[in-house]
């Protein structure tokens, strides 16, 4: 009987020569240093790298111990890499001089490159709201289109968006509508959303405002110039409502925002940056209004009994 030996399958020489442990170090990923040339800005990238104060600390920190945590990149078709997660790190790293950083390379398509960009940049403890907003629109897209991949055919397309929202609101830790209102920033005018960021126009206003036409947005931000004021929420949803309605004018605008505005009623308001420092980041908005709740709860209860107290007090006395 022949013997089959052209079936026989010979070991290679590295093979032979590396063992598991080697193989398995292969495997890892390993931390390269890429000339900072080399690496190019995420596409659409929706956060923010300014030179501010705390830009000028990073780049103080890079000079003096270097970058101590490398950024992720993926490789590009035409050659190069595409920072997915490090930008500040590799901003800092030109400020100071450096021609050279620490990358881990990974080969991700669009959808995990965005989501892993988003989740690593909204750890962060100060978001402008165009970076938010721009950022879960990001991450809604990504998810809809791998849920899209993987076949999902049995619930009905708005089952499908519905299920990809609340998956974003989880992993934010935001409530499902409050997801879907700071995506709706993003219909804003670049001009009008630097208002939002700036703190110029408040959030609920921008809101009602993401309904207007952009060409009714650029005669709202001229109308503001002039009156030098910015739209009430009521203001906004009244701008909105003529807009719907094929009604808003020069004219019906500037006599809006012309309109004085209600003096502000005796209201005490917390932004969640002030709240933020005294939680910790785990905390939703829910769970942080329970405990401030409960907390003026037992205060309110030691003024009763401190109050019944001294009433005590003063009728032993009389």
């Amino acid at each position: 009987m022949k013997s089959s030996a052209k079936n026989i399958k010979l070991a290679s020489v590295d093979d032979l020569f590396t063992t598991d442990e080697s193989r398995e170090d292969d495997a890892r990923e390993r931390v390269q240093e890429i000339a900072l040339s080399e690496l190019h800005p995420f596409k659409n990238h929706p956060f923010k790298v300014l030179d501010d104060a705390r830009m000028m600390e990073t780049v103080e920190s890079v000079q003096q111990y270097g970058v101590l945590v490398p950024i992720i990149a993926r490789p590009l078709p035409e050659g190069g890499y595409e920072i997915v997660s490090g930008h500040r790190r590799h901003r800092a790293s030109e400020l100071a001089g450096k021609e050279t950083i620490p990358v881990i390379v990974r080969d991700l398509d669009d959808d995990e490159a965005v989501l892993l960009m988003v989740d690593s940049n909204l750890q962060r403890e100060t978001i402008l709201p165009s970076e938010r907003a721009f950022a879960f629109k990001m991450k809604l897209e990504a998810i809809k289109h791998q849920g899209e991949r993987s076949d999902l055919t049995s619930p009905q397309v708005g089952e499908k968006s519905s299920w990809a929202v609340n998956q974003v609101a989880s992993e934010a830790k935001e409530s499902k509508s409050q997801v879907q209102r700071y995506i709706r920033l993003t219909e804003l005018i670049p001009p009008l959303l630097d208002m939002v960021d700036e703190k110029k126009v408040a959030f609920n206003p921008a809101y009602e405002l993401s309904f207007l036409k952009p060409e009714e947005q650029q005669m709202l931000i001229e109308t503001m110039d002039y009156e030098q004021t910015s739209p009430s929420l009521s203001q906004a949803q009244r701008l909105k409502q003529f807009s719907q309605e094929g009604r808003l004018t020069e004219d019906s605008m500037l006599a809006i925002m012309s309109e004085e505005k209600k003096p502000p009623q005796d209201r005490v308001m917390l932004t969640s940056d002030v709240l933020r420092q005294y939680f910790p980041k785990d905390y939703t908005p829910r769970k942080m209004e329970e405990t401030i709740i409960g907390l003026l709860e037992q205060w309110k209860q030691r003024r009763l009994q401190q109050q019944k107290g001294e009433q005590q007090k003063n009728r032993k006395l009389h």
